[in-house]
């Protein structure tokens, strides 16, 4: 069987799919995920830095240098949990004292939740649309 969408026709079920989530991602996208995506490249740890201990992730990143010149205030205890490139691999949460630290390593944090929920929510919409528009032997399972 093939399908009709927009001035497409003879459109397999998956290439309908893939239109439909096409059409679906532009409708979702906006300013918010422009941010994100500012928000994951600012975390990546794209800057040299001197030496670091064994098992460091290798540089810091602008969110990093930033925010620990702008928040540069110790509390007295690591009581601030964060990740790193590092430590998600190992799946190991690191405790910190210093906000500037914190705030450095959450930003890319927050920017891969906000993309994450935005792929959800597409492809959410995505397996809708698709299924009010296919036969019953060609709909997707939805959870």
């Amino acid at each position: 069987m093939t399908y009709c969408y927009g001035d497409m026709s003879g459109l397999s079920a998956g290439e309908l799919f893939f239109w439909i989530m096409v059409d679906k991602a532009q409708e979702h996208l906006g300013v918010k995920d422009i941010a994100a995506m500012f928000a994951v490249v600012a975390g990546q740890p794209i800057i040299p830095t001197r030496g670091k201990f064994s098992g460091a992730t290798k540089g810091t990143s602008i969110a990093s240098t930033v925010s620990r010149k702008i928040l540069n205030y110790d509390l007295k205890r690591r009581v601030l949990p964060t990740i790193t490139n590092a430590s998600i691999r190992k799946i190991r949460v690191i405790f910190v004292k210093n906000l500037g630290a914190f705030v450095g390593r959450t930003v890319p944090v927050v920017g891969w939740v906000i993309l994450a929920y935005d792929v959800t929510m597409i492809t959410r919409a995505t397996i809708i649309d698709y299924n009010r528009r296919v036969s019953a032997k060609d709909r997707c399972p939805q959870t």
